[in-house]
């Protein structure tokens, strides 16, 4: 199956539905890496005083995994599984985005065994500067 990048509908992708989507596009996609975009508006449930909150950050790094695994299902076939942080470490939030702001996500597959996948994560705001990073290990659902 052949897929044009940008992939603007992911709601099938992921487990998650509105309000609680904190990604909205697929811009790449390998076994080990996968890149998201979210545009921040300002009805979203984590913006505070014109910002994009800590929890939403963590939020949109968990759902760009989730975006991963989901689209893998996906072009097997098979519906997105729900899965859940396992844990997160060296987490660094070093600016909030505003409103308006889009931000883009990446993260590298380290490790996949048996539904357990460790994670590294970057977020990045429009001038492509880091404002936030994790690890994160994420478990599918059984």
């Amino acid at each position: 199956m052949t897929t044009q990048f940008p992939v603007k509908d992911i709601t099938k992708l992921i487990p998650q539905k509105a309000p609680f989507v904190m990604v909205d596009s697929l811009l790449d996609f390998s076994e080990t890496k996968v890149e998201s975009a979210f545009t921040i508006l300002s009805n979203n449930l984590f913006v505070e005083n014109n910002n994009f909150t800590e929890p939403g950050l963590v939020e949109n790094m968990a759902q760009t995994v989730a975006l991963h695994t989901g689209y893998n299902y996906y072009i097997k076939g098979e519906d997105a599984p729900t899965g859940y942080i396992g844990s997160i470490k060296k987490t660094t939030i070093k600016k909030l985005p505003k409103v308006n702001d889009v931000i883009t996500t990446k993260v590298n597959v380290l490790h996949e065994i048996m539904g357990v996948t460790m994670v590294e994560i970057m977020v990045f705001n429009a001038q492509n500067e880091e404002i936030a990073s994790a690890e994160m290990k994420t478990v599918i659902a059984s």
